[in-house]
């Protein structure tokens, strides 16, 4: 089989949606410039603070930005969350007291936070501190409104999870106007619910935010679609003021919440970070609808198809064979910049059940923003395919990939 005809051909077949995706570009960056213009970036915002960061202008200056353009009152955008899980776990223990229900309306949550919550037993889950946890599966890749409805007139939830990006799970994402329905019905149940949103690797994707139709609180990544591979770590919850400032007391600590930590020459990546991610998501987003296509006509299962509605940059592959997911990630290691000559192997993880094979030839360890693959090694065997910082470098991986898999 000639991979670059093949890969010609779909690229043919996707234009119109190509179109599309950069017309989403558009508004996005329309809207970051926007809140660049109104809050007035100056090089005075690049300057570093140390120790406790007291009067950082770049840092106060950063998060009117992220709340001006995710829809939120205020937000917490800082170097001290080491990943977006940690940036949820603060959200949870500032949220939620003893005895109160925390509940998820989109399933189990991802791997990592199961030690969190205590879904997996930890001496410092939630559980271990007295609060307590319930879920509601999905229902044909859509909220189970009904079962919803009928939980919180019984029971009194304080905080209602939303986890919008699939992890390593086989449902669909959740797309904003899904989001919107489920809000709009919990709200007029109790108001008074906080409807709390994780928005790793959505950010983008559409135009609209889950802030924008009605949620209350919002988390996500620095090193996934808002850093566009530029933002080496970090990441924000956006949202009410009232939470985001139980969220800085969380954080650093009661009385002084927002007011500090130092920024340590962090802001000018953070600012560059958010003014390539709308060009860097629509990058990702072609590289997936290609990789879609291209997979599909050889005969593999995929989700989403190419022709679907995307709420994430997740591209899943479903390969039902443990030797090609591996083959797959190893091809997508080789086509990479970092690292491309190491060969990853399924290994241990922490946070993880299964072992893990991880393609990730990325300059920032961990980021999904870049071209990577990973996937459990659990039947059935899904590769998980993000990112993509420009299009034509993912078509190289993408076509690096196809070699490894088709190999002889």
């Amino acid at each position: 089989m000639n991979i670059d005809n093949l890969i010609i051909e779909c690229e043919n077949k996707l234009q119109k949606m190509y179109k599309d995706i950069d017309n989403n570009e558009f508004l996005n960056s329309q809207k970051v410039l926007n809140a660049f213009w109104k809050y007035k970036v100056s090089e005075a915002c690049f300057n570093s603070t140390t120790g406790y960061g007291y009067d950082d202008l770049g840092r106060e200056t950063i998060e009117k930005i992220f709340a001006e353009v995710l829809g939120g009152e205020d937000a917490l955008v800082r170097n001290q969350f080491i990943s977006g899980s940690h940036a949820l776990n603060v959200c949870f223990f500032a949220l939620l007291r003893p005895n109160d229900l925390l509940l998820s309306i989109t399933g189990t949550p991802y791997d990592t936070l199961h030690e969190v919550i205590g879904i997996k037993d930890n001496p410092s889950s939630l559980k271990s501190f007295g609060i307590k946890y319930d879920e509601i599966d999905l229902k044909d890749n859509d909220f189970d409104y009904e079962k919803i409805e009928e939980y919180i007139k019984n029971n009194k939830v304080k905080v209602i999870e939303i986890q919008r990006s699939k992890g390593y799970s086989t449902r669909k994402s959740i797309t904003i106007d899904k989001v919107k329905k489920v809000t709009s019905i919990i709200k007029k149940i109790d108001k008074d619910i906080i409807i709390m949103v994780d928005n790793c690797y959505c950010e983008f994707v559409e135009n609209m935010t889950p802030i924008e139709v009605g949620c209350d609180i919002m988390v996500g990544s620095l090193i996934k679609n808002l850093g566009a591979s530029i933002t080496p770590n970090g990441a924000y919850i956006v949202g009410r003021k009232d939470l985001i400032k139980l969220a800085a007391e969380r954080l650093t600590l009661p009385g002084e919440g927002k007011e500090v930590g130092p920024t340590l020459g962090i802001n000018k990546s953070i600012l560059q970070g958010l003014y390539f991610a709308p060009s860097v998501v629509a990058s990702s987003l072609k590289t997936a609808l290609l990789t879609s296509l291209v997979l599909e006509k050889l005969n593999f299962e995929v989700e989403p198809r190419y022709n679907e509605p995307r709420a994430d940059i997740v591209q899943n592959i479903i390969f039902n064979d443990r030797d090609k997911l591996i083959k797959y990630c190893q091809g997508i290691q080789a086509g990479s910049p970092v690292d491309s000559y190491v060969l990853p192997q399924p290994w241990d993880m922490p946070g993880y059940s299964n072992q893990v094979i991880m393609a990730a030839g990325t300059f920032t360890q961990g980021s999904s923003i870049e071209i990577s693959c990973d996937g459990p090694l659990r039947e059935p065997y899904i590769a998980y395919q993000q990112g993509s910082v420009t299009y034509s470098y993912g078509k190289l991986a993408l076509k690096k990939a196809l070699e490894y898999l088709l190999e002889k």
